[in-house]
């Protein structure tokens, strides 16, 4: 899934279990490519590498997050991107689960994350070893070289989902075939002020 766009010169990295390498045949597969070019660039890309898109949507979890464009090649695997500039705690959450480049899934490199259950993952010779997150913040913040208020960050929004379950997204808008990623985040920034906020953060 990475090749086509490393081969363009796109930055791309895979995040989560498959970088961790606590993967499983249910674990879904999204490939993030944090500085993207126009999203007609990507969609170019991927198609002439004969990459066929089954769903494309643009979806914001809450109004003051990134928004992010989504490209589906079935129900697991997919391609995603932000539509504005990210914070450095949004950037930071793909090192807290563990992130890995084309290079490194070639060489079959595992980094440590943390996973859904706030459990930190250390990748060993023949398997990880793993701890709670709980308690041990600012362990986990310096073994992954991120800040302390994005392992917080974190902790708080898997525990708030852990108790209450998963919400409700601010956006979510599937594209028609005819439609592009570009113009209908445009609309979406007219219709919606907290979209054109967020555009200023």
């Amino acid at each position: 899934m990475m090749h086509p766009l490393v081969s363009n010169n796109i930055e791309a990295i895979a995040y989560g279990s498959i970088a961790r390498g606590d993967v499983s045949e249910d674990s879904d597969i999204d490939v993030f490519l944090p500085r993207p070019p126009t999203a007609t660039i990507i969609e170019t890309t991927l198609e002439r590498h004969n990459v066929a898109f089954a769903e494309r949507e643009i979806v914001q979890a809450t109004p003051s997050y990134v928004a992010k464009g989504y490209i589906y090649v079935d129900e697991r695997r997919s391609y995603s991107f932000p539509l504005v500039d990210m914070r450095t705690v949004e950037l930071e959450f793909y090192s807290f689960a563990g992130s890995v480049n084309a290079r490194q899934i070639d060489g079959g490199v595992r980094v440590p994350g943390v996973d859904k259950h706030l459990m930190f993952i250390e990748p060993t010779a023949r398997g990880h070893v793993e701890f709670s997150v709980t308690g041990r913040e600012g362990v986990v913040a310096k073994d992954l070289g991120i800040s302390a208020t994005t392992v917080l960050d974190r902790v708080r929004t898997l525990r708030r989902r852990d108790r209450i379950g998963r919400t409700g997204v601010f956006i979510k808008r599937t594209l028609a075939p005819e439609e592009s990623f570009g113009e209908v985040f445009q609309q979406l920034s007219m219709d919606r002020p907290a979209v054109r906020r967020r555009l200023r953060a």
